[in-house]
């Protein structure tokens, strides 16, 4: 919004300084000011009308240490996130960007599904919240979404190497930074994606798919969708399992988005990419300032979210944040990246899943259900072994920050 003000302010009235608001850079800095201003000043003011509408969070007896003290501690505070996302994005980010339209969407879709199912937990006296099925089916026709506008929108193109320009749309580059050749490149539609540890760092759905005899737009675009569609609800639930204890999910989330905002920052700059012999993806740089603004909202949030916790986030908060590093790493082509970036996600869900399914397993070979893990998630796990939470959180921090730099570096490793 401020952007186009500023951009006419500079172009009919000459305003000094207006023409700030053509860098990104300068966009992202003020989108990550305010979110933090919002999550933070305005934060507390909810957390107050929280208290005051008794909207405390329930607390299931698990045997753990210092749970009974969370009791009736303030939920819904992921809407103190959404906010510290929506009103900066809409201030600084051009809002005719395909992208930045996607981001939209995805936060206000996720956190519709996440205040639904607090609001019948906390509301409704109803422990279970929002049925499981219909999460999925949020979470599907969510990814159903992203999945058909990343296939057919024309706004979302890459820029490939072309020996001669075929049309318009052709560009030319000064020099290639590598070789220091001239050559030429274009817009396309592709269904490339950037995987790690392999040549040029490229995917091509497409091409796998015809290596076993799977040719065609629509098996193609079928396969993307099943991608996108897993992801989408693997990355949410994996956001909401990890929000456990204190602090957790949103310093990790915070981590990632840091991480995500780089990796759009150079996907989506012509220069950078091209040293770095990535692909391009134009107009995609504008992520950085939807990046900016939930790196904020996260440690804006943090600020009260940090043990002894003064509010929880609730499913409005952790569907939210997973829903939105999902949907972020598709449109930037880094889905495949997200075992790797989102590794504490990953590791929280595969602690539940293989509990469960050990449990299960050994209670029909030898009528007794056996444990893997103390507890699950794998968080539970350490509180129960007698580690308090703010050594849990702290040492998840340090692997996830080191996750974080892993991912960077597949930038250049090949």
């Amino acid at each position: 919004m401020l952007y186009y003000l500023f951009s006419w302010l500079q172009e009919h009235m000459h305003l000094p300084g207006a023409g700030l608001f053509q860098y990104i850079s300068f966009r992202t800095a003020m989108a990550v000011i305010v979110s933090l201003i919002i999550t933070t000043v305005y934060g507390s003011r909810l957390i107050r009308a929280l208290r005051n509408k008794q909207v405390g969070e329930t607390i299931r007896d698990l045997g753990l240490e210092g749970e009974k003290k969370k009791v009736g501690t303030p939920t819904m505070g992921g809407l103190i996130i959404i906010g510290g996302i929506l009103v900066p994005t809409i201030l600084f980010a051009k809002l005719d960007n395909i992208y930045i339209i996607i981001m939209i969407i995805t936060t206000i879709w996720m956190g519709t599904i996440g205040f639904l199912d607090d609001y019948i937990k906390v509301f409704r006296k109803n422990k279970e919240g929002l049925a499981g099925r219909f999460k999925i089916i949020g979470q599907v026709g969510l990814g159903t979404l992203i999945a058909i506008t990343m296939y057919f929108h024309p706004d979302i193109v890459v820029r490939e190497k072309v020996p001669n320009p075929t049309s318009t749309k052709a560009v030319e580059i000064m020099m290639d930074t590598q070789t220091g050749e001239r050559y030429y490149a274009e817009n396309v539609k592709s269904t490339k994606t950037n995987i790690p540890f392999y040549k040029n760092n490229e995917f091509d759905y497409a091409k796998v798919l015809s290596m076993f005899g799977l040719n065609g737009y629509v098996v193609t675009f079928i396969v993307f969708l099943i991608v996108v569609v897993f992801i989408v609800t693997a990355v949410s639930n994996g956001a909401n399992i990890t929000d456990g204890i204190d602090g957790l999910a949103t310093g990790t989330s915070a981590i990632i988005g840091i991480t995500l905002a780089i990796l759009a920052y150079v996907s989506g700059n012509v220069i950078f990419s091209d040293y770095l012999n990535i692909m391009y993806i134009p107009n995609s740089g504008e992520l950085v300032i939807f990046a900016g603004a939930f790196v904020g909202a996260c440690t804006g949030f943090l600020w009260y979210n940090a043990y002894p916790a003064q509010v929880f986030m609730g499913d409005t908060g952790s569907l939210t944040i997973g829903g939105i590093i999902a949907a972020f790493a598709i449109l930037i082509r880094k889905e495949l990246l997200i075992p790797m970036l989102c590794g504490i996600f990953l590791l929280e869900n595969l602690s539940v899943i293989m509990q469960v399914s050990y449990f299960k397993y050994t209670k029909k070979k030898f009528g007794e259900g056996r444990r893997i893990f103390l507890m699950s998630p794998l968080h539970h796990h350490y509180q129960k072994k007698g580690y308090h939470e703010s050594k849990i959180v702290m040492r998840f921090f340090i692997v996830s920050i080191i996750l974080a730099i892993l991912t960077i570096v597949t930038l250049k490793t090949r």
